[in-house]
């Protein structure tokens, strides 16, 4: 069976970060994954702005998606004006019916950027429309729910990031820091995001990447330690002590509700 993925993501990276790892774990299976960019990211950098860091943001993830074996897309709202519209949740449900989603990821909706949030909301409220015949009625509705998932976050009111499910990255970890590199926009740059609130970033480009890659690259670590005894539980105790690098998800009460046994197989081992 061949699964069909589609990721959302607030900022052309969120995306990659969040789920860059499972993503290539399921490419390199035969699976088909998307990734949705919701905003163009024209706002997220310290030097420019408007069309010309959109269309370098663009640029940055398709490398990524080369890169990890997939699909993108950049929706074309400006970074921090995305909305819960009536016309973005069309928007929301006709991507997914048109990728005949089995799984959908996204921002929980506790988050601190109102792009992450607003996201995971749409995303949300697209999880029954998507199967509402007379809603959207030009792209045919889906004849099951897919299953709907959030990225780990370290949020924690109202209430923390629960895992349903965890995935080593182990093997394909060098992908993941060749994705980071091919977004020299928002990890590299002297004016870029990271590069300018990340404590004691290095004057040299070359130091300064290496350094932020390591530091995003350090946030799946933090993963599989903090959820150590998941990992445990699916690799076994021996190799799950071992595991450096893990991607986890929390299951939306939302869509499917598929079984743990169930969830398992469906993610990448």
């Amino acid at each position: 069976m061949t699964l069909r993925i589609i990721a959302f993501g607030a900022h052309p990276d969120d995306c990659e970060l969040s789920a860059g790892g499972v993503a290539a774990k399921w490419a390199a299976a035969g699976h088909q994954v998307k990734f949705v960019s919701t905003t163009n990211g024209d706002a997220g950098h310290f030097e420019m702005s408007g069309a010309v860091l959109a269309n370098r943001r663009k640029a940055e993830v398709e490398c990524c998606a080369e890169i990890l074996g997939i699909e993108t897309e950049v929706l074309d709202i400006h970074d921090g004006e995305l909305m819960p519209t009536l016309e973005n949740r069309k928007t929301f449900t006709r991507l997914i019916r048109e990728w005949q989603a089995d799984i959908v990821l996204c921002h929980r909706t506790n988050d601190y950027h109102p792009d992450h949030r607003y996201t995971g909301i749409l995303v949300e409220d697209s999880a029954v429309l998507v199967v509402a015949k007379f809603f959207v009625p030009e792209v045919p509705a889906l004849s099951k729910n897919p299953i709907f998932l959030y990225y780990s976050d370290n949020f924690q009111k109202p209430y923390p990031f629960d895992p349903a499910i965890i995935v080593a990255t182990d093997e394909v970890i060098d992908q993941k820091r060749a994705a980071i590199e091919a977004m020299p926009s928002q990890f590299a740059d002297r004016d870029s995001w990271l590069g300018r609130y990340l404590p004691n970033v290095p004057e040299d480009a070359d130091e300064r990447r290496a350094h932020i890659r390591e530091w995003l690259i350090d946030r799946d670590a933090a993963v599989a330690n903090k959820y150590r005894a998941l990992l445990g539980q699916r690799y076994g105790e021996a190799k799950g002590a071992t595991i450096k690098y893990a991607e986890a998800f929390e299951l939306c009460q939302y869509g499917a509700q598929p079984s743990a046994e169930e969830l398992h197989a469906l993610f990448p081992l």
